[in-house]
Parts: structure tokens; sequence; C-alpha cells
């Protein structure tokens, strides 16, 4: 009796440990299975992050590191010119380029540039200590515009004789008003060439928009009108051709220009008595001295403001137009030039 009783407490211990040992089996088994899984989830999701950052993050927005505009080189010659797309350092050496800038709000990537003719509405660059003066729109400071090491030089007409050298420190852009081809569609044509450096063709559209439609309103205003036009400089009266300075006024808004023999841009010396003589229904003056801030020169109003000019039709009838200075002879070529252009024509000649 007492081996039975020992035998049956010895089978009871055993069945309780087996009892109490299984579920922990289990446990152990699916605490294995649960961490395998995780490690494979882990593994998995790693794989997706690392495929991910070895994909491009803008894949469709990719810029070219470079684009092929046509310019012109020193001789006026038409080229075509590899250049930065979208340069961070810009070097402007004429207003027209920095006007546009200053459009598509990229003014503080001028580096540098000329500040010796300033302008109202750029005066912020003017005034700007970070940007580097780089002499005048006739004299670069080569040593200077060298230290900047710009991405791109841009150019003007009065720059030409100094492309050669120029392009030895950064591609040249040389921008000009094509007086054939009309000075608006000049605007449009060299707007388009930097927008496509900059990648602002959208905004330049948005921008152009508007302009024909005011010529064609000014056109309709001046048909069958004649016209002089002429630039003061020196107290001195010159006539102005349609194929310089002021073309738009006889190109594309249509006055019948009576003294368009000119083969200068600073026009040929003329006199009162030719005005007299011509009788036209419109003067167009604009002020050189101004404009370069030719120091004790006589403003044009004063010059015209004479007993001869007073025979004329134009004078009789209030129509001596005076054309914003800095804007007509320093900015010619520009996006808010051509803007202004236009309102200094419709008020004189439209009283908007």
């Amino acid at each position: 009796m007492k081996k039975f009783l020992t035998l049956l407490l010895a089978m009871m211990m055993v069945l309780s440990f087996t009892a109490c040992n299984e579920p922990a089996a289990e446990q152990s088994s699916v605490t294995q299975n649960d961490e395998t899984q995780n490690k494979e989830t882990q593994n998995t999701d790693t794989q997706n992050v690392e495929i991910q950052s070895s994909e491009p993050l803008n894949n469709e927005t990719q810029q070219p590191e470079f684009v092929t505009i046509t310019t012109l080189d020193g001789n006026g010659e038409t080229i075509e010119l590899e250049v930065p797309y979208d340069p961070q350092r810009v070097v402007t050496l004429d207003m027209a380029s920095l006007d546009m800038l200053d459009n598509w709000g990229l003014g503080y990537r001028v580096a540098g540039m000329p500040k010796s003719s300033q302008i109202d509405y750029l005066i912020d660059y003017f005034n700007n200590e970070d940007i580097i003066n780089l002499g005048t729109l006739k004299e670069v400071d080569m040593e200077a515009l060298m230290a900047l090491e710009p991405d791109i030089i841009f150019i003007g007409g009065r720059l030409s004789a100094q492309y050669d050298a120029l392009s030895e420190i950064a591609p040249v852009v040389y921008i000009t008003t094509d007086y054939e081809t009309g000075m608006l569609q000049s605007v449009k044509n060299n707007a388009a060439t930097l927008a496509s450096i900059f990648g602002t063709e959208e905004k330049l559209a948005e921008q152009l928009a508007g302009f024909d439609s005011r010529v064609t309103a000014l056109a309709e205003a001046a048909a069958g009108k004649t016209a002089v036009i002429g630039i003061v400089t020196s107290s001195n009266f010159n006539t102005l051709g349609d194929g310089s300075r002021c073309s738009m006024i006889g190109n594309e808004v249509g006055f019948t220009n009576l003294a368009n023999d000119v083969d200068s841009t600073h026009g040929n010396e003329s006199s009162f008595e030719l005005l007299v003589s011509l009788d036209p229904d419109y003067i167009f003056v604009l002020d050189r001295d101004s404009a370069i801030n030719t120091e004790g020169a006589q403003l044009a109003q004063e010059v015209m403001e004479n007993e001869l000019v007073g025979q004329t039709s134009a004078y009789k009838n209030g129509n001596i137009i005076y054309l914003t200075p800095t804007v007509w002879y320093l900015a010619e070529g520009g996006i808010t030039a051509a803007d202004l252009m236009l309102k200094d024509l419709e008020a004189g000649i439209m009283g908007q």
C-alpha cells in the first residue's frame, strides 16, 4: 500500500510537470515565429527604403546643365552658343537684360553691373552694395569682372567691340535692338532667348500679353499724322530716323517721319529752321544729356522752348512729347522699358 501511494504520487508529479511545460513550448514557438516574421518585415522595409533613395526625387523636373541659344558675336553675326542653364552668378553689362531679370524675380543673382547711369525703376540694384560696380555701359572694369567669376555675361551694342575679351571670362550673350525687325519684336526675341536660359517662358508670355493691342491702338491714333523725332544733346537738336533710337514711333506706331534720312544712332545735327519748314503734327524729343547726367547741360524742354519751335503746328497744338530719357536712351529693349515707352506715347498721343 505504501508503495502504491509512492507510485501514484510520482505519476501525478510527472503529469503536472508535463502540463506546465506544454504551453511554454507553444509560446516559445510562437515567439520565435513572430521574431522571424518581424526580421523578414524589417529586411523588406530596409530594401524598399534603399530602392527609393537610389531614385532621383525630381525625376520629372530634371534640368539640363547647358542649353544652346542663338545670339550674336562681336561682329553682329548670328552664332549658336552653349551657355549654362539657369546660371546663378550673372553679370549684366546692359540695362535691358537687367530689366528682364528684375521682371522674373532673378535680380538677386546679379553679381556685377555698370552703375554710372541710373534708371529709376532699377534703382535698388544701383544702390545695392553687394552688386559690384563694373564701370560704365561703354567701359568695363575688366579686373573687377574677372574677380567675380560669373557664370554668364550679358552685353548690349555699346560693348560689342569687347565681345572677344569678355568671352574669355564667361559665355557672352549679346542682345540688341534690330530696327528693321522692330523694337517690340526685338524685345520679344531677346526676352525669349533669355527666358530659355532661365526657364521663365511662362512668365514672359504673361508679361508680353497686351503689348500688340496697345501698339494697334496707338497706330490708329497716329494714322495720317506726321512727326519729327529728335534727340537733344549739347543744346543741339539732332533728327532721328526710323533706323535708330525711338524707331518704334515711325516703324511700329506708324507716324510718317519727315526727317527719316538719318544713319546715325545719335541722329543728324539739325536746326530749328528745319522744324519750321517741315512743320510736323508731332515732335518727339529725347533728352540725351539728362539720360547720362551731363553736368551743366540744359534740359531738353529749355532748349526746345524757343521762338522758332513756337511757330510749328506741333507746338501750337500741344503736341511736343518729351520721352522719358533714361528709358528710351539707356534701357531700350527691356520688358518694363517697353511698357514705359508705350505709356509715354499713350499719354502724349491719346491722353491716357
